[in-house]
């Protein structure tokens, strides 16, 4: 049965206060931690794909790589309707940059029967690289479809629209294929309590590094190619400058003059 891989992640909530690690990796214990709200919409998407051609007879595989406590990212997309999940999940693989985690996460989808779409959010939340759909392109062989607000098949093809600041693109690759999606993609619907309940009870397949293949010298944090050295936090933001008791047209020309100074005009 062909497979559509919905790749999703646990992050830190965006309302939580983000803190870092004496090694400069991020704090994901002391926060609340949920599905990456772009993976909403690309499981939404991957849904969709599955519904819209029920003659193609694909499943909806939902797969993570993370701490222990990611399994509850794959509740969230089996409660919306995901068919099975999968988690990988070893202590090797804390401090994994983007190459460590498509590396992992490439080895992950060799454990799923044919693959033809694997689908994920555009970037995600807290890390923003935006390289992980380019990098299992490249690992895997395979065309990327990135950064799409729409997504459909047809044939033996994926079709889907690219919306960006220069203009509106269709874009289209011959299966399988990898695929990023935007906010921009349909809403992501509400799980309804039968699937919440099923997605409790649900059995998830739990996959160290020795599971799929990877040697531990080639993830975590120790191999990254890229690290944090030194972080300083975010001054508060301060009171602007305020202009009253002035005209219009003195306003207007002391704004000009601040505009001027800060070389924006």
């Amino acid at each position: 049965m062909p497979a559509i891989v919905a790749l999703v992640k646990h992050v830190p909530d965006t309302w939580s206060e983000k803190a870092l690690e004496a090694d400069h990796t991020l704090d994901r214990e002391s926060v609340d931690n949920v599905i990456d709200e772009i993976n909403e919409y690309s499981v939404e998407q991957a849904l969709r794909l599955r519904d819209d051609n029920p003659d193609a007879g694909y499943t909806v595989v939902a797969l993570t790589m993370g701490p222990e406590k990611s399994d509850e990212a794959l509740r969230k997309a089996l409660a919306m309707g995901a068919d099975a999940a999968v988690q990988v999940t070893d202590p090797a693989l804390a401090g994994s940059d983007a190459l460590g985690t498509a590396w992992a996460l490439n080895n992950a989808l060799n454990t799923i029967d044919d693959v033809q779409i694997v689908i994920m959010g555009n970037q995600s939340s807290d890390g923003s690289t935006g390289a992980v759909a380019g990098l299992l392109a490249e690992y895997r062989q395979l065309p990327a479809v990135t950064n799409v607000r729409t997504v459909a098949l047809d044939g033996g093809a994926l079709t889907a629209t690219r919306e960006d600041s220069r203009g509106t693109w269709e874009l289209k690759a011959n299966l399988p294929t990898i695929v990023s999606v935007t906010d921009k993609a349909d809403k992501p619907r509400f799980p309804n309590f039968k699937g919440l309940m099923a997605a409790k009870k649900a059995e998830i397949t739990v996959l160290d590094l020795a599971g799929i293949g990877v040697d531990p010298a080639n993830v975590g944090l120790a191999a990254a190619t890229t690290s944090v050295t030194a972080a300083t936090a975010r001054p508060e933001r301060t009171a602007g400058e305020r202009i009253e008791g002035v005209s219009p047209d003195e306003a207007a020309q002391q704004i000009a003059d601040y505009l001027a100074a800060k070389n924006l005009i």
